[in-house]
């Protein structure tokens, strides 16, 4: 590719394409592109100049040949990061925005008052011919309003006055309309599928390869507690899955051959081999996007009520024109109350402070799947931590093999490894990537693998029964037994770590000994939390009461409980629901699910279990603690701007109109200064809340 140099810094280079014009599809391509290289830290594409800014690490030199190689007939991107980049949608509203100040602006410089005054009649037309719509089905709302202050203008002659109203009105609904659509994509893009990898069977065989590499008609494997990857038909199995996520059915849905099952629900119970039909991934983000579109969920309940309150305030508007013009007898005060009102603001302000904010939530790797949970975050009084993976390090270590037959370390962790890799949890990745890491592979050599929930994973091994899992599940729930001679090794076993226990055929054969080191944030990380207005945290654990005391000491929780299963998590959050608590859940794993559900709030730490990220009501992707800190910092400057926006439109409004009709502002100035107000107090609402901080 040619270019040029314009400008550059120590770590930052900016430099112009040479080519006529940048498509908005050839910029996504070169941010993609660049972007996959270790060395680049951040790429911004200016399609309109052509223009790429490049910061990096390291040597300047490497940047540079990396854009002369670059070429866009060569470049792999995939499909759906060209087609939901959201870059499109951005010029596309930038473009009506500009337009429309271009043609309201040039028409008042380049036409005669009587041509600006018909077109302003004109345009008027629309505006009431919504108000009489609105009256027709016996609403008195803000249509009424906006119909009734224009039509008065139009009627007195004064077009300017009816023309600069609606002006303003287009601008603030390409704005709502703009920031609405474009959180609605990011959030739609951030739920949607982030797979890497799949299980593809082949000649009866499972083989862990790239999502990418699937083409229609491919057969996938799909383990309980995953995403299902791709629309598809299944081809053998039986499984619940749960399609809330595109459906809102609360209920799990049975699954049989020759069912139709949808990329992004997730399979709760039982195991699926699907025909796949669709490999691009893009059906996910389209039926995200109209889920989203259509429903409700975004709104919080402050959203709703300003909405209701918008439109019961416009018959006291009404009422106090009707009065105004009684005790005055002056239609220029009448006018100047009815060209202010509140509901304006209060419709517009409201929804962008909260998806702006569900915008800015996105930039810290916070995923927010509706402003309802933001406003509950704020309100939250009690938080209960997940200890694996949350308040630890989600990537634990195996430290040590204890073995109880003689085996040798490298071939038990061989076997564990072969069993674990099927199932996303922390402890089964320590696990595997212990294998990896000591080069030993393996091939498929067990049938099929049962996960219970919480417990531990069950197969056949050599036609030879193996489980791995719990101390609960190894010794209580399979009867399994230690060997004899072995009892004082057993005792023996370190404390310092948690152990993952592996028997075959009803006899101890290992254990395993994880290291799983606690995050270095957490203990500041809560203090923070307390100090913003959590007044409870609890940590809740499946780990024994030894393991559990230690680490509740050292991150200072006010509560812990150790041993516990999923079912006593999620009982534990009603509990505190029911004694008027507000419960945030943070958790990682298949086993707090029902806990993240029930919460007001559910927290999924994004390197844990698919199930998990899918209940959420919001995803942590950032690997510390600070993310929860940031979001609970996030949710209660939004909750003062909310109602800081309440008083100013109050307070504001009411001032215009005391004016009005004192004779000071003219009907004009009264609905300049309204509609000003109401945009500038609009665009505050957009900026970031904690830009100053």
């Amino acid at each position: 590719m040619r270019f040029r140099i314009k400008d550059e810094i120590r770590g930052r280079v900016r430099v112009h394409f040479m080519q006529s014009a940048m498509t908005a599809r050839q910029a996504d391509t070169v941010e993609y592109m660049l972007m996959q290289y270790p060395f680049i830290t951040k790429v911004k594409v200016y399609e309109r100049s052509g223009d790429v800014v490049v910061c990096y690490k390291g040597n300047r030199d490497e940047v540079i040949r990396v854009l002369q190689r670059f070429h866009y007939e060569t470049a792999q991107v995939p499909q759906t990061y060209l087609q939901n980049s959201g870059r499109e949608l951005n010029r596309e509203y930038w473009d009506k925005l500009v337009g429309k100040v271009v043609v309201h602006y040039g028409t008042k410089l380049l036409f005669p008052c009587s041509v600006r005054n018909a077109i302003a009649a004109l345009k008027s037309v629309k505006y009431i011919w919504q108000g009489i719509c609105t009256l027709a089905h016996w609403k008195l709302e803000v249509p009424v309003l906006d119909a009734t202050a224009i039509g008065a203008s139009v009627v007195r002659g004064d077009c300017s006055t009816a023309s600069s109203v609606m002006f303003l009105l287009e601008v603030g609904e390409i704005l709502e309309e703009w920031t609405h659509k474009k959180s609605v994509g990011d959030l739609a893009r951030s739920m949607s599928l982030n797979i890497n990898k799949v299980w593809l069977v082949r000649d009866g065989q499972e083989i862990l390869v790239s999502a990418e590499t699937i083409q229609p008609n491919d057969l996938v494997r799909v383990h309980m507690g995953n995403v299902i990857p791709f629309d598809g038909i299944v081809a053998e199995g039986e499984a619940m899955v749960n399609q809330s996520s595109l459906t809102g059915e609360s209920m799990p849905v049975r699954k049989l051959t020759d069912g139709y099952v949808y990329a992004g629900t997730v399979l709760e119970e039982g195991e699926l081999t699907i025909c796949v039909k669709e490999a691009n991934g893009s059906s996910k983000y389209e039926k995200i996007g109209a889920m989203i579109e259509e429903s409700e969920k975004l709104k919080s309940s402050l959203e709703s009520k300003a909405e209701h309150l918008a439109d019961k305030l416009v018959p006291y508007t009404f009422a106090g024109t009707i009065l105004t013009y009684l005790l005055t007898r002056n239609v220029t005060k009448t006018i100047s109350v009815l060209m202010v009102d509140f509901s304006c603001a209060l419709k517009l302000a409201m929804p962008l402070a909260v998806l702006s904010a569900i915008r800015e939530a996105s930039t810290y790797d916070l995923t927010v799947k509706g402003g309802k949970f933001l406003e509950a975050v704020a309100e939250a009084d009690t938080i209960v931590f997940d200890k694996t993976g949350t308040l630890t390090k989600a990537r634990p270590t195996v430290k040590k093999i204890v073995s109880f037959h003689g085996e040798s370390e490298q071939e038990l962790l061989r076997v564990a490894a072969c069993l674990e890799e099927h199932f996303p949890h922390s402890m089964a990745k320590a696990v595997v990537e212990a294998a990896q890491d000591e080069g030993i592979e393996h091939e498929e050599m067990h049938s099929k693998v049962e996960y219970i929930v919480a417990h531990g994973i069950s197969s056949m091994v050599e036609d030879k029964k193996v489980v791995i899992g719990s101390y609960h599940f190894v010794f209580e729930d399979e009867q399994c037994r230690i060997p004899e001679g072995g009892q004082l090794l057993f005792e023996q076993l370190p404390e310092e770590y948690s152990h993952l226990y592996m028997a075959i055929e009803g006899e101890l054969a290992a254990v395993i000994c994880i290291e799983d080191p606690l995050r270095e944030e957490a203990s500041d990380a809560i203090k923070v939390l307390k100090a913003a207005g959590v007044s409870k945290v609890v940590m809740m654990t499946g780990d024994s009461e030894r393991t559990a005391r230690a680490v509740a000491a050292r991150v200072g929780v006010d509560e812990y409980f150790s041993e516990v299963l999923p079912e006593d998590k999620a009982r534990f959050v009603e509990q505190e629901k029911a004694k008027g608590r507000k419960v945030i859940m943070v958790g990682d794993g298949i086993n707090d699910s029902p806990a993240l559900s029930a919460a007001d709030v559910g927290i999924a730490i994004s390197d844990g279990a698919e199930i998990a990220r899918e209940v959420a009501d919001i995803v942590a992707g950032a690997d510390n603690l600070y993310s929860i800190v940031t979001l609970k910092q996030i949710s209660n400057e939004l909750m003062k701007r909310i109602h800081g926006n309440y008083g100013k439109i109050v307070g504001f409004n009411t001032g215009l109109i005391l004016l009005g009709v004192a004779g000071i502002l003219q009907p004009t100035t009264s609905a300049l200064l309204h509609n000003t107000s109401t945009i500038l107090i609009s665009l505050k609402s957009m900026q970031n809340l904690l830009s100053d901080k």
